[in-house]
């Protein structure tokens, strides 16, 4: 009985400072890659509502935050999609296009690069560059495919 009740302090003490620990020192901070996923993520929300030039700015803003990633851990397929991603968002195709090539140099089946990347081509007028991307997708059964081939028959527009 006494022994449970000084487990019970014990563990009660230590709740209570781990909370207090984290409450002063905050939670743990995203890395830059995590911010710019949540950059990107509200500009997309933001292009869809027409506020083009809002999110032009989180795009450049996540950019940066991808610039900097990139440097810290080179070569990761999900850093640089995202670099094509916004550096094809903010109208620069062939600097997206380089780093969607870079990304599929390491991950040759990555869904989003290969659904970005036939975007790119859609937007570029390279309709069987796209078909090749859409046909790695084929299979996954994944969004990426649907919304790739939604771009290629044109039942839903790119934003480029």
């Amino acid at each position: 009985m006494i022994k449970t009740k000084v487990f019970s302090i014990i563990l009660l003490v230590g709740l209570i400072t781990n909370s207090f620990s984290a409450g002063s020192s905050g939670a743990p901070k995203d890395t830059l890659y995590e911010k710019a996923v949540n950059l990107i993520n509200v500009a997309k929300k933001m292009e869809e509502k027409g506020k083009i030039e809002k999110a032009k700015k989180r795009y450049q803003k996540a950019q940066k935050f991808l610039i900097k990633s990139n440097k810290e851990k080179p070569n990761k397929a999900d850093t640089l999609n995202y670099l094509g991603f916004t550096t094809r968002k903010l109208g620069d195709f062939d600097g997206g296009e380089k780093f969607y090539l870079q990304g599929l140099a390491i991950n040759p089946n990555h869904k989003g690069i290969n659904e970005y990347l036939g975007e790119l081509y859609v937007a570029t007028n390279r309709m069987n560059l796209a078909k090749e991307r859409l046909g790695v997708l084929e299979g996954c059964n994944c969004d990426e495919y649907n919304q790739l081939k939604g771009v290629i028959d044109g039942s839903k527009k790119s934003k480029y």
